[in-house]
């Protein structure tokens, strides 16, 4: 759950202050008793990845960071590292900062009034007081504790660093969070609850409900371990309903990954496994929230020529065909595959690949988004200008293949959801499956009537309980 300039921390919140005000105290670096306040990065790291018979080598080697194409491709920079894991320091630079530091210091009172007016200490629902640590603002670091009134809870509290664009997005991000809570205050969508946001010394604060792991950070943990059918199904099914909500309200999340799928409660069991020699973690329930919503988009708005992260990146964004809502509906078929299987499907950072890959798994591009894109480059008399020949060409023709190929099993349930993959992987937007058609899929009414029916319940009503 991180946008661009932004770190995400945990927070033990005591509740300590007179009722009906909020009083922030961060100034501590030191961890209270069991409580993990770790930042939440954004990226896969290559040496943290398993050799992968799929990919072998190539993949890890691709592997960097999902996010670094369309960093580049916005011309911005997505992660943020100490200063201390330089390689080098530049003396030089250290003392121009050292003298810039100086300077702030020796600022003008009337700039620094003027700076107070203009940022909002608190938001009106409650008084809040700040003591953020300034290491804390120029880069990753444990905090303390948040204290808030009336009760103990723990909150997550995301911050944003002092940057005009940062801050901008994040000001867009708080407008579409505090519309969700209006369209849903009692959080039945589930998406993640924005509780409350400030500015300190220009640095926005977001406080949300606090959740566990995301959903690639467990897989990651469990090496890449795949979920269950069982489990892909109900997280899948919570998927839908989350951004179907979205797509009703207008607006369309843009940046749906295993990474913006967080876990309500990451607990697991371990079981060890005799043949592989390897400890398996089976996370214990499998209720998700959608998070990240610093790219999100009403239909109304602005659309930025790319979106979304390039491994669920739709084809018609590739090929600059316009995008809306059926975007959001292909990244979801991605997360699905890549539950089922514990790898991404498309594992490329290149158009031309990525395209190539396409065809390998789902059939040629058709001719219709072929004359009316602008990308003709990637194009040659009506097809794709691929080399098979070629060592790219070699790579996708080996690390890839039609899509039923995947299948784990011949069981009706995998036919199912592959069928489901399938119908959400459809080249053409409006050809393509609505999530309002994708929750009446037979994937998900074969539950229903085998668990469900015989308790009387339905699934709208159990989606918290893991399956």
């Amino acid at each position: 759950m991180v946008i661009r300039g932004s770190f995400y921390y945990k927070f033990l919140t005591n509740f300590n202050s007179k009722p009906g005000s909020m009083q922030c105290s961060l100034g501590s670096h030191s961890v209270l008793n069991d409580t993990h306040l770790l930042p939440s990065y954004d990226n896969r790291s290559s040496d943290r990845r398993p050799y992968d018979r799929h990919y072998g080598e190539s993949y890890r080697r691709l592997d960097h960071s999902r996010d670094r194409d369309r960093d580049r491709e916005h011309g911005t920079l997505s992660n943020y590292y100490s200063r201390d894991a330089s390689p080098s320091y530049d003396y030089r630079r250290g003392r121009d900062r050292e003298h810039e530091d100086s300077y702030r210091r020796k600022g003008s009172r009337r700039k620094h009034k003027r700076r107070r007016r203009r940022t909002r200490s608190y938001s009106p629902s409650s008084s809040v007081s700040t003591s953020i640590p300034e290491p804390a603002l120029s880069h990753p670091q444990i905090l303390s504790s948040i204290s808030t009134s009336t009760r103990s809870s723990r909150v997550a509290l995301k911050i944003i660093k002092n940057v005009e664009k940062y801050k901008e997005a994040a000001r867009l991000e708080i407008n579409v969070l505090e519309r969700i809570n209006e369209k849903d205050p009692e959080n039945k969508n589930l998406c993640v609850q924005i509780f409350d946001w400030f500015d300190y010394h220009g640095h926005m604060c977001i406080s949300f409900e606090l959740l566990a792991l995301s959903t690639f950070d467990f897989l990651k943990e469990n090496n890449y371990l795949p979920y269950s059918i069982s489990q892909v199904r109900h997280m899948a099914y919570q998927i839908c309903l989350a951004v179907k909500f979205l797509h009703e309200n207008k607006l369309t999340h843009t940046d749906l990954k295993p990474e913006n799928i967080l876990f309500v409660n990451s607990d697991f069991t371990i079981t060890y496994n005799v043949e592989k020699k390897r400890d398996e973690r089976t996370v214990k329930n499998t209720a998700v929230r959608v998070v990240d919503f610093g790219s999100a988009t009403f239909d109304h708005e602005h659309h930025s020529t790319i979106v979304s992260t390039r491994h669920y990146r739709a084809p018609e964004v590739i090929l600059e065909l316009g995008w809306s809502q059926p975007c959001d509906v292909w990244s979801i078929g991605c997360i699905l595959f890549e539950y089922y299987l514990g790898f991404t499907l498309f594992q490329t950072h290149d158009n031309r690949e990525h395209l190539a890959m396409m065809e390998r798994i789902s059939g040629p591009v058709p001719s219709r988004m072929i004359r009316k894109t602008r990308k003709q480059k990637y194009f040659y008399r009506g097809r794709l200008d691929w080399d098979e020949n070629s060592s790219a060409g070699r790579y996708v023709r080996e690390n890839c293949k039609p899509l039923r190929r995947y299948l784990l099993s011949e069981a009706e349930e995998h036919h199912q959801m592959f069928d489901l993959i399938e119908a959400m992987l459809e080249y053409e937007p409006t050809k393509r499956l609505t999530l309002a058609a994708a929750l009446r899929h037979p994937f998900f009414q074969s539950t229903i009537s085998s668990a469900d029916q015989s308790s009387g319940k339905s699934w709208e009503g159990n989606r918290d309980i893991s399956r």
